[in-house]
C-alpha cells in the first residue's frame, strides 16, 4: 500500500509499504477514504518530537471502512461498517477507561516502559505519534490496522460525509474539551491563542457553550476572517498589542478563560526577546517548547481564571512565571483529548446541523501529494488551514 512515511526532520515521503494484518483477535483493519494533516503532525515533520523514526507512518486523523476483523469483535464492527477513528488507542476496559480518561488508558501503550522513562508515567497509545506513544503506525496510508478495534472507533451515520465526520478523530473534540475545561459561564470573556484547526474548533465550542464573548489572536488574516465568522473578536498581535486590547475588552480585569491552542512552537515576532531567547535554547538542547503563550495567559489571565492547554508540549520549559500563576489563583487543565467522552454528543450536533466542522477545510489532495501539502501547511501558502487527504 501506500502511506506516508518519516524519514526524518522535514522529509516525508510517499512510499510502498507492507499492508497492515491482523494481529490480535480485537484488531480491524480500515480502508483509509479520508486522513488529515494536523498541527500535532508539523511537531513530527520539525523533529520536536523524541522517538521518531525512519519508516514510521504519520497521521493520527484517519476514517475509513472496516475490511476484515479479527475473531474478538462481538459483533461490535462487522466488514462494511463506515468508522472514525480516534487518534487515542484505548482498550474500555482499564480503571481509566472507565473512569472515562481514555487519553491515558492503562494498556494501549505497547512501548510502556520508554513512555515512563520520558512522562513519569505512560500514555495511551497514539496513532502516528512516535514511540513513547506506541509506535503504532499513522492512518496516512491507503489501510490502517486498528488495535483495540471493538473499542476504538465511532460509527458513522448513514448519509454523514466524510467532511463532517472525520475530525471526530481529533480537532473537533480537542476543541471541544479545550472549552469544556473552561467551565465556561454567560459571563465570562473567553480567549484562544492560535486560529488554527483546533483553535477555530475551541472558539465554535465556547461560543455554543454561552460564552459572553469569545477572542481570537493569531497574525493571519485567513485565520482571523474564520475565526470572526465563528463569532470570536479577532486580535492581529502583529498589529496590535494582545495586552492592551483585552485590557480594553475586560475593563481591565483580564479574561476569565484562556485556551493555548498553540502548544510548543509558539510564534512572535522574530525580534520580541522572548522568541529571540527561546529559539537560542531549543538550538542549545536548554529548553524543547517555545513558551510565549503560556506566559502571556499567565500575565493577562483574571486572578482565580481557568488556564486550558490543548496545544502539545513535548518537555522542559523555561521563565514560565509559577509565581504568578500561583498567587492569582490560576487552574490549569491539560492532556491529550479524552475523545470518546465526547463524541456521542458531537456526533448529534453534527446530525441536527448545530455544528459542521467541514467549515475549517481549504485543500483536499491525494495522498501521493502528501509530502509537499505538509510544506504548504507548515509555510501558510495558499491560505491553507486544514488539509484533508483522500488515499
Amino acid at each position: 500500500m501506500r502511506a506516508l512515511v518519516w524519514h526524518g526532520k522535514e522529509d516525508i515521503r510517499c512510499d510502498r509499504v507492507s499492508d497492515p494484518e491482523i494481529e490480535d483477535p480485537r484488531d480491524a483493519i480500515i480502508k483509509v477514504t479520508s486522513c488529515a494533516i494536523c498541527g500535532s503532525d508539523l511537531h513530527l515533520f520539525h523533529n520536536f518530537v523524541p522517538a521518531m523514526m525512519p519508516g514510521d507512518i504519520m497521521g493520527h486523523e484517519t476514517m475509513g471502512e472496516v475490511v476484515e476483523t479479527g475473531s474478538g469483535m462481538n459483533g461490535k464492527l462487522k466488514k462494511g461498517d463506515r468508522v472514525v477513528i480516534p487518534f487515542t488507542i484505548t482498550c474500555g476496559e482499564c480503571e481509566q477507561c472507565q473512569r472515562g480518561n481514555f487519553s491515558v488508558c492503562e494498556r494501549s501503550n505497547r512501548k510502556k516502559e520508554l513512555a515512563e522513562k520520558a512522562f513519569g508515567r505512560t500514555t495511551a497509545g497514539l496513532f502516528g505519534y512516535s514511540h513513547l506513544t506506541g509506535g503504532y503506525p499513522g492512518g496516512q496510508a491507503e489501510y490502517l490496522r486498528v488495535p483495540f478495534a471493538d473499542s476504538t472507533h465511532i460509527k458513522v451515520p448513514d448519509g454523514m460525509s466524510d467532511e463532517q465526520a472525520l475530525f471526530l478523530s481529533d480537532i473537533l473534540p480537542t476543541g471541544w474539551q479545550a472549552a469544556v475545561q473552561c467551565e465556561i459561564e454567560p459571563t465570562d470573556t473567553v480567549v484562544v491563542w492560535g486560529c488554527g484547526p483546533v483553535g477555530q474548533m475551541a472558539i465554535r465550542s465556547a461560543v455554543l457553550l454561552g460564552a459572553a464573548q469569545v477572542v481570537a489572536i493569531d497574525y493571519l488574516s485567513e485565520r482571523l476572517s474564520m475565526a470572526e465568522a465563528g463569532g470570536a473578536i479577532p486580535i492581529n498581535f502583529k498589529e496590535e498589542s494582545v495586552i492592551d486590547r483585552l485590557d480594553e475588552l475586560t475593563r481591565g480585569k483580564g479574561p476569565e478563560k484562556c485556551i493555548d491552542a498553540v502548544g510548543m512552537e509558539s510564534h512572535v515576532s522574530m525580534s520580541h526577546p522572548d522568541s529571540l531567547m527561546d529559539r537560542a535554547k531549543q538550538m542549545m538542547l536548554m529548553e524543547n517548547d517555545r513558551p510565549h503563550v503560556l506566559r502571556e495567559m499567565i500575565y493577562v489571565c483574571r486572578p482565580g481564571g481557568i488556564i486550558s492547554i490543548p496545544g502539545v508540549y513535548s518537555g522542559l520549559v523555561d521563565k514560565v512565571p509559577m509565581g504568578m500563576a500561583m498567587n492569582k489563583g490560576l487552574t490549569f487543565r491539560m492532556g491529550q483529548t479524552h475523545v470518546k467522552r465526547w463524541t456521542d454528543d458531537l456526533l448529534r450536533r453534527i446530525e441536527e446541523g448545530e455544528l459542521d466542522p467541514s467549515f475549517v477545510i481549504t485543500h483536499t489532495v491525494g495522498l501521493e501529494d502528501g509530502p509537499e501539502m505538509y510544506k504548504v501547511f507548515r509555510d501558510k501558502q495558499d491560505s491553507c488551514i486544514k488539509v484533508v487527504l483522500k488515499p
